[in-house]
């Protein structure tokens, strides 16, 4: 268990708050305590934390504050509130969050009522990051990298095309086996196996023709447009762990993304 952070200094204003600017309120300094014991791997995916009292003792606040930095963390999907049981470190293997980043569904039924997908590994191999992947991964150019190439099949009709680019040092020893055996979500196996949550991803999606090579893993003509999807996802802090060029066939699927 890593070193618990330092309580918050005293002021006339309780034992607990800090003389913080106004635009920094206490709940989200006691946010910010909570994602340090959650970077550093204090509580596990899937394990529960503290309670709300408990942390207010450990951190000299109030449980109204503690509770807010949580509805905060519940609502970013950091963390996950079960009734009656406590609060959990959210991990990619509950079915409430393992669809939060998978937005190509299929035309007729949910997600969730759609068969796993059958996933083929193309390629796995180490390699030197290119500028690009470097820029993308917070690495220097030249750094190692793990690429994997996989298609990804529903109902036998090859759908996804990926391209996943990871950092090499911190997937250390990641294989193609490795990967084609996991039964469930790709991310918990990173949480899992390597300790590395994905908290939130940016994507940019347009429309292109797939190559002669692209169209023959997709069974596909090269007149066919696909949907062309890359995603950065990142860890906590912000920290890039992972980058991921994707082909999607949208004659069975489409892309869904719901805005609030």
């Amino acid at each position: 268990m890593s070193a618990m952070p330092p309580p918050l200094p005293s002021t006339a204003d309780g034992p607990g708050l800090s003389q913080a600017p106004a635009f920094s309120p206490l709940y989200q300094q006691i946010k910010g305590l909570i994602l340090h014991s959650l970077q550093h791997g204090e509580w596990k995916p899937g394990e529960a934390i503290p309670s709300e009292i408990e942390l207010a003792g450990r951190f000299r606040v109030s449980q109204g504050t503690v509770r807010k930095a949580i509805d905060e963390l519940a609502g970013e999907n950091l963390l996950l509130r079960r009734q009656g049981k406590g609060t959990f470190v959210a991990t990619h293997a509950e079915r409430q969050v393992q669809y939060r980043f998978l937005k190509l569904v299929p035309d007729s039924g949910d997600v969730r009522g759609e068969a796993r997908a059958q996933r083929t590994i193309l390629e796995c191999r180490r390699l030197r990051a290119s500028a690009d992947v470097a820029r993308a991964l917070a690495l220097r150019t030249g750094d190692p990298v793990l690429q994997a190439r996989r298609v990804l099949s529903f109902s036998g009709v090859p759908t996804i095309l990926e391209d996943i680019w990871l950092p090499g040092h911190t997937f250390k020893g990641l294989s193609a086996e490795q990967m084609a055996g996991y039964q469930g979500p790709t991310y918990a196996m990173f949480e899992m196996d390597f300790g590395v949550r994905m908290v939130r991803a940016d994507e940019k999606l347009r429309a292109v023709l797939p190559d002669e090579q692209q169209a023959h893993w997709l069974a596909i003509t090269t007149s066919t447009p696909v949907l062309s999807v890359e995603r950065l996802a990142y860890t906590y802090n912000d920290v890039p762990m992972e980058l991921r060029r994707g082909l999607y066939r949208t004659d069975t699927h489409h892309y869904h993304n719901q805005l609030s």
